[in-house]
């Protein structure tokens, strides 16, 4: 019956791709695994599926055939959210915390850091917390997951703003209130300790100053 059908014309003439961006047309094609002018009934459809969505790029993947002779692909690509960075190495990360990339990731530079074993499926409820605040925002060098359980926000790469393990948005907004009234990250800060609810723990540089 393939046979037949190929013989009639049911032969793949043309594969269309839509929402291709970031996966190399190389990898797409070979995750595909369709040569021109084979039977477009024995196409595994189903398998080719599974081959795209193995790729590093691609989130999720449609193959569908229309006949006579022509497959569509439609995939949709991870959106990069951040830099993972674990023991000295560094990742593309997704919003679900999914690695894409571990290599070629200079024009990723402008991307927040974050930092830890546990990080990637953390990175997105964190981030989101800290943008709520866009001016502190400006200033994150990094937010690094501590004990697997809460995050240390490190400011213009120098500062470290400890936050609690609940309520750190609560605490992110305190501390950018302080900052509009108190102006306190202009002053000779080392560590703003936000961990408990109705103090801020300031220690200054020098010898082991503390406020």
């Amino acid at each position: 019956m393939v046979a037949g059908a190929a013989e009639i014309g049911f032969r793949v003439d043309e594969v269309l791709v839509v929402g291709r961006a970031e996966t190399a047309h190389g990898d797409l094609l070979a995750a595909l695994a369709l040569a021109r002018g084979s039977p477009i009934f024995a196409f595994d459809a189903d398998a080719a599926r599974a081959r795209l969505e193995a790729l590093p790029w691609v989130r999720r993947a449609s193959v569908t055939r229309m006949l006579p002779a022509t497959v569509v692909v439609r995939i949709e690509e991870r959106e990069p959210l951040a830099l993972w960075q674990y023991q000295g190495r560094f990742a593309l990360i997704d919003r679900e915390g999914h690695v894409i990339l571990r290599q070629g990731l200079e024009r990723f530079g402008h991307l927040p850091v974050v930092v830890g074993e546990n990080a990637p499926p953390h990175a997105s409820a964190i981030l989101a917390t800290l943008a709520s605040e866009p001016e502190l925002m400006k200033r994150v060098t990094a937010a690094v997951r501590v004990g697997g359980r809460r995050w240390n926000v490190r400011l213009d790469g120098t500062i470290d703003v400890r936050l609690p393990e609940d309520g750190a948005g609560a605490a992110w907004k305190r501390l950018a209130e302080y900052e509009r009234t108190q102006g306190l990250l202009g002053r000779d800060v080392r560590i703003l300790d936000l961990r408990l609810p109705d103090r801020l723990i300031v220690r200054t540089r020098g010898p082991d100053k503390e406020t």
